[in-house]
């Protein structure tokens, strides 16, 4: 890459980062005059983040192209402050799936990166397109499982809601039958459940049944599944046919010259 380009990216990446880590600010001090502490964390967190590609780059001496360093930017201000603190999960019905479908596609050009350096590094053995697509794939299907180990185990220790529950109007369940032999049992059309308290106070009335978080997670890692599919096709054609798919030079990095 020419200097003079390198040099541009370069700003255009250091422009996004000084933005969004003083929105990100901003956000952190209105969360702390508000009372909400735990947002104020969120927001410590997010500036953490936001360090980690910089971080990256001097620690292994690579570069990230810009494309990629602005999409990892804009990545963690979205999840984190505009997805957990400003509720976009809640407002916009889709907005946590474009993100999981995001993810799975930079862990996999992350996951490509890694296995491709290796593999241009060492001389005693050459893999194949095919294998350095399949570990990009691997890589980013096993964030993606942690990602969701982490919101599971949030939610239980923390008592918060990573895992969005989803209204369902029929389940079937072996749970149901009497005689524990393992028969399946469907209830459904559900219209309404009651959740009762101490003393049968009615605490909430929902028109159908609540499912707790097994369709968000299914969901998110399906859609992470896509968007790591998607990239591991474009890399498997980039090492086979590097000179028709130079885009996908923007998503992955390189090691620095000198």
């Amino acid at each position: 890459m020419p200097k003079q380009k390198l040099k541009e990216s370069s700003k255009v990446s250091i422009t996004v980062y000084l933005v969004l880590r003083f929105l990100v600010i901003l956000c952190m001090i209105r969360e702390i005059i508000l009372g909400n502490i735990w947002n104020a964390i969120l927001c410590i967190f997010s500036l953490f983040l936001l360090v980690l590609p910089i971080f990256f780059q001097k620690k292994f001496k690579v570069e990230l192209p810009d494309a990629l360093e602005v999409l990892i930017f804009l990545f963690i201000f979205s999840a984190e402050i505009l997805g957990e603190i400003n509720n976009f999960y809640g407002l916009f019905k889709n907005f946590d799936t474009i993100l999981h479908t995001l993810n799975g596609f930079l862990c996999a050009a992350i996951g490509f990166s890694l296995i491709n350096l290796l593999n241009e590094k060492v001389d005693t053995f050459n893999l194949s397109p095919i294998f350095v697509a399949l570990v990009a794939f691997c890589f980013s299907m096993t964030v993606g499982v942690v990602w969701e180990f982490y919101e599971y185990a949030a939610d239980h220790i923390l008592s918060i809601d990573m895992q969005k529950d989803t209204i369902v109007n029929s389940i079937s369940s072996v749970t149901f039958d009497p005689a524990n032999s393992n028969q399946v049992y469907t209830i459904g059309p559900i219209k309404k459940t009651i959740i009762l308290g101490e003393n049968d106070a009615t605490l909430y009335e929902l028109d159908g049944y609540l499912d707790i978080g097994l369709n968000d997670t299914m969901q998110d890692l399906f859609v992470n599944f896509l968007g790591a599919f998607v990239f591991s096709i474009l890399g498997y054609l980039y090492l086979k046919h590097g000179k028709k798919f130079k885009i996908v030079n923007n998503f992955i990095p390189y090691k620095k010259e000198g």
